[in-house]
């Protein structure tokens, strides 16, 4: 009589997202807290906040660019930013991350995003590259031309890109309903100018 096999043990990836998943929660608001303690701290500086749009701006024009050409689990997109990097989409969320940081002047607000963008984005990127290189075969030729993250100047282009669209779609930049972004940079600079002022009309804050 033979053995039933034991089941497949869960190789790195998906121990990682078990724990992905359980922290993901407490770690927003961890950050949250965090930035709302710092804000509360010290004022945000109006150089700091305004060299922090050039990471912003940037990241948020990444995001809505990638929006309007990813078509999830249908087709590889290789064109528009992801002809440069295989990951846009992550890449202007930390830039974006990065640019509050810099508006808050705060290494620890830096240190707690950079944990939460380690600790979250590196399952997923890894999950995500196993889905494409199994349903897509001209995934690994793709991965040889562009980079994971930080984007290559010239665009990467290989063969077998044929019947791919390559030009930017609002319908799929309204689809994706990535104005969100936006609404969600709005408030948090919201936050910073006003916040503070509309809290110290009540309370003793340092300056």
């Amino acid at each position: 009589m033979t053995q039933p096999s034991s089941p497949p043990q869960p190789d790195w990836i998906t121990r990682w997202q078990r724990i992905a998943r359980r922290i993901r929660v407490p770690l927003g608001f961890l950050t949250a807290a965090l930035y709302l303690f710092e804000l509360l701290r010290h004022a945000p500086h109006p150089a700091a906040v305004a060299w922090s749009l050039a990471l912003v701006l940037p990241g948020l024009w990444l995001r809505a660019y990638a929006s309007g050409y990813v078509k999830k689990n249908r087709e590889l997109t290789v064109t528009g930013p992801y002809a440069h990097t295989r990951n846009p989409l992550y890449l202007g969320s930390m830039l974006i991350a990065a640019g509050f940081a810099v508006a808050l002047l705060s290494w620890p607000v830096a240190l707690v995003l950079a944990l939460g963008f380690a600790v979250i984005y590196v399952p997923v990127i890894a999950s995500e590259e196993r889905f494409l290189r199994a349903t897509f075969p001209t995934f690994d030729p793709y991965c040889q031309l562009v980079p994971r993250l930080i984007p290559r100047l010239t665009p990467g282009r290989h063969s077998g890109n044929e019947g791919v669209s390559g030009r930017f779609s609002l319908s799929l930049y309204l689809q994706h309903r990535e104005y969100n972004a936006g609404i969600g940079v709005l408030l948090l600079y919201l936050s910073l100018l006003l916040l503070r002022p509309l809290l110290a009309a009540f309370i003793n804050l340092p300056r």
